[in-house]
């Protein structure tokens, strides 16, 4: 792996929480992803699936975690299956995990081969009442495309049809909504080499550059700082694009005079960073690109202050969007008698700032977590406000990762430059020394 080896009991304690929360005489199984085709027969890069990632540190295809609190053979509690590496694939493939290497990464004694799974699996599913299954519940979610939990599902309820069957979902949401200590220092690690692509960019932006030369620039530096590369696709939207707010296009040419709306972060060892920061392509921003810039921090640093474990989203959302509304109103481009008069299902201030203020990060970039109800010490959110104005093509979001703590918000992208004088003053000084 690029990243450094994690201590696995990060993920003997994720498993051990997990088996809190089980039903007794219950058994619960948990798929790694396929690896995706392409055409011909070549393939995508394989991705993880989070959840048993999560659960054992495990970064390779055709692995299954099973755990069964109450077997009757202990060694069967908690099971790890992996693919064999036969000579073919050590030619082909290289290296795959051995048994030693699994229990090392994972804390998991217990590892069979894949391909003993239905044997194993069979003797201690007939110990077990109920069988908890996984399956990809976020409310965003596109499940088009079939996943090895998927079919397991199917041929379980098959093979087994007379078990009761439980979700596991509901539970990895909530265990993964509050990250340990060990997870934001990996989260951490992502925003700072996030960092360091931004700071590269802030020498490599100017008039007549491409998107995608920008691209590859942050592509580099996560790169060469032990990334497997972005945790998301990177939008790097100039003039007009920076009011499209998914644009991944890429491919247009920067002038002078325009904004450029970077939304990008880093992965590292699974655990995303997201952050979006707006730069004048020439160095110097305008008069009103500076005004509305200004009023997007102002409702960031205001929002960023009510991420406390008291508050809850429904309020948090009502009162920025009044923060919003009312730096609208100063910008000129809302009328104070309009609003006061605005219906209340659709305020006027979603026509410039029409997504939402936070989701939440971790191992996805839209990571597990409640929309609703109480933050909690330990979420890491998003902040990202936005005014896009595309009648003057301006487009400015500025999002930063905050853990939320008894104490206080803590912003673990603050070292990224975020005010405009200091953007415009390191554009300057780094350009003067090239």
């Amino acid at each position: 792996m690029r990243y450094a080896p994690i201590d696995k009991n990060l993920f003997i304690s994720n498993r051990a929480r997990l088996v809190q929360r089980l039903k007794p005489g219950s058994i619960a199984v948990i798929n790694s992803n396929d690896i995706m085709p392409t055409n011909a027969d070549a393939s995508h890069s394989f991705v993880q699936n989070t959840d048993l990632f999560y659960l054992t540190g495990i970064d390779q295809e055709e692995t299954i975690l099973v755990i069964c609190p109450d077997a009757v053979e202990k060694s069967h509690k908690e099971v790890l299956f992996i693919k064999e590496a036969g000579e073919d694939t050590a030619i082909w493939e290289g290296d795959k995990y051995t048994k030693t290497q699994a229990t090392a990464a994972s804390g998991i004694e217990t590892v069979y081969w894949t391909r003993e799974f239905e044997k194993v699996f069979k003797e201690t599913v007939f110990e077990s009442k109920a069988i908890y299954l996984n399956t990809n519940e976020h409310v965003r979610a596109d499940v088009t495309v079939e996943t090895r939990d998927t079919r397991f599902l199917r041929w379980c309820k098959t093979t087994f049809p007379l078990h009761k069957y439980r979700r596991l979902a509901p539970i990895m949401h909530e265990l993964r909504t509050v990250k340990s200590e060990l997870e934001i220092s990996l989260i951490q690690r992502a925003c700072l080499i996030t960092k360091q692509a931004f700071l590269r960019l802030l020498d490599f932006v100017r008039p007549g550059v491409f998107e995608f030369e920008i691209e590859a620039e942050i592509f580099h530096e996560f790169l060469k700082n032990r990334s497997i590369g972005p945790a998301y696709p990177s939008v790097i939207a100039s003039g007009l694009n920076s009011c499209v707010l998914h644009y991944t296009k890429n491919n247009r040419q920067c002038l002078d005079g325009e904004l450029l709306l970077i939304d990008f972060g880093a992965e590292y060892a699974h655990y995303a960073s997201d952050v979006t920061r707006t730069l004048p392509v020439n160095g110097r921003f305008t008069d009103r690109q500076r005004d509305v810039y200004n009023a997007v921090l102002r409702i960031q640093k205001a929002a960023i202050k009510l991420l406390r474990p008291e508050n809850t989203f429904e309020d948090y959302s009502k009162e920025v969007g009044e923060i919003v509304q009312a730096e609208l109103i100063g910008l000129g481009l809302l009328d104070s008698g309009a609003v006061k008069n605005q219906p209340k299902e659709m305020p006027l201030y979603k026509k410039y700032f029409m997504h939402g203020i936070s989701h939440h990060l971790g191992l996805d970039v839209h990571d597990y977590g409640a929309r609703r109800g109480l933050f909690s010490s330990g979420m890491v959110v998003t902040c990202e406000p936005g005014i896009y104005i595309r009648e003057e093509a301006i487009g400015i979001r500025l999002e930063n990762d905050i853990l939320i703590t008894e104490q206080g918000p803590v912003d673990l992208t603050k070292e990224i430059p975020i005010e405009a004088e200091e953007i415009e003053t390191l554009m300057r000084s780094v350009k003067s020394l090239s």
